[in-house]
C-alpha cells in the first residue's frame, strides 16, 4: 500500500508516482464494486488494503481456503455415482468439483 511517514513537502518523484498509482487503483476498485462492498472498503487508506479486505471477504483467509481445498479433495477421492442419479447429473457434479480444485 501507499503509507507515507513523511510530510508531502518532502515527497520525491517516486512518492508522487506511487500516490498517483494508488489513487488510480482505488478509483478502479470503487468503479467495479457494489454499494455493500463500497461501505466495507471506503475507509481503507490504500488500494492494497481494499483488495486484501475484499479478498478475505470473498475467498476467506488462507486457513479457510485450505479447509475448502481439503474438503474438495476428499469429495473427489470418494466420488461415486449416487442412486437414481443420471450420468449427466453425475458428470456435472464431478466437473463442478474439478473446476473448484
Amino acid at each position: 500500500g501507499v503509507v507515507s511517514l513523511k510530510p508531502e513537502n518532502e515527497f520525491n518523484d517516486n512518492d508522487f508516482k506511487m500516490l498517483q498509482l494508488n489513487s488510480k487503483a482505488k478509483h478502479v476498485l470503487f468503479c467495479v464494486i457494489g454499494p455493500n462492498e463500497f461501505n466495507q472498503i471506503s475507509s481503507c487508506n490504500s488500494a492494497k488494503e481494499m483488495w486484501d479486505l475484499l479478498e478475505v471477504t470473498y475467498e476467506g483467509t488462507n486457513q479457510v481456503k485450505e479447509s475448502k481445498m481439503s474438503m474438495l479433495v476428499h469429495e473427489y477421492e470418494l466420488f461415486l455415482m449416487h442412486d437414481n442419479e443420471s450420468i449427466s447429473d453425475m458428470f456435472t457434479r464431478f466437473t463442478t468439483i474439478i473446476n473448484y480444485l
